[in-house]
């Protein structure tokens, strides 16, 4: 079967979302263009170094580029919405490759499903018809400041940190290494 590339040139919206609660969260990207949206899965340590990622490219592109990149965008700019539902899964990302266009000065994300064996680097932002299913998004660098800023948040929205081990607190509490396996309840306070 032909390898699928989905392209958005000028998306209404990129973001990262997630469907479920804090503790069992399905995390997603969704791209929006004109009425066609496309979703796919992706994990919590994806989204976090994909933002961090794009803040360093960001960065790399106002020095060696001299881009126009706002160093952080207002809240009233920030698009907090939910995901657009159904949210139907196009794939699970896998390889994620990131690019700066010259020609159309944008940021490139290009998200490559799973495979069986391992990708070959040709194939990230490349068209060739082998290969991975892909979704490839094109970003102005406010926008990309947006989905960055808007993924940090979506990832530091779970479960609280345990103040003793950093494990995350379920609301019962959790098993807690550093008391020998006393169960500590979430609404506990740092107070030894």
């Amino acid at each position: 079967m032909a390898r699928v590339i989905h392209v958005f040139r000028q998306p209404d919206r990129f973001v990262a979302g997630t469907v479920g609660e804090p503790g069992d969260r399905t995390f997603y990207l969704q791209a929006a263009e004109n009425s066609r949206v496309i979703s796919v899965t992706i994990e919590k340590q994806q989204v976090a170094v994909l933002a961090e990622r794009l803040g360093s490219l960001l960065e790399e592109v106002a020095s060696r580029f001299g881009a126009d990149v706002p160093d952080e965008v207002s809240d009233d700019l920030l698009d907090m919405e939910p995901l657009q539902v159904p949210v139907e899964e196009e794939f699970k990302v896998g390889t994620m490759g990131l690019g700066w266009d010259a020609e159309s000065k944008a940021v490139v994300v290009e998200l490559l499903a799973i495979t069986e064996g391992e990708v070959d680097e040709t194939v990230v932002l490349d068209d060739t018809d082998e290969g991975p299913d892909a979704v490839r998004v094109f970003l102005d660098p406010s926008a990309a400041r947006a989905f960055a800023t808007r993924a940090d948040r979506v990832v530091n929205a779970g479960r609280k940190p345990c103040p003793l081990c950093g494990e995350p607190l379920d609301p019962e509490g959790h098993i807690c290494p550093r008391q020998n396996g006393y169960r500590r309840n979430s609404d506990l306070t740092e107070e030894s």
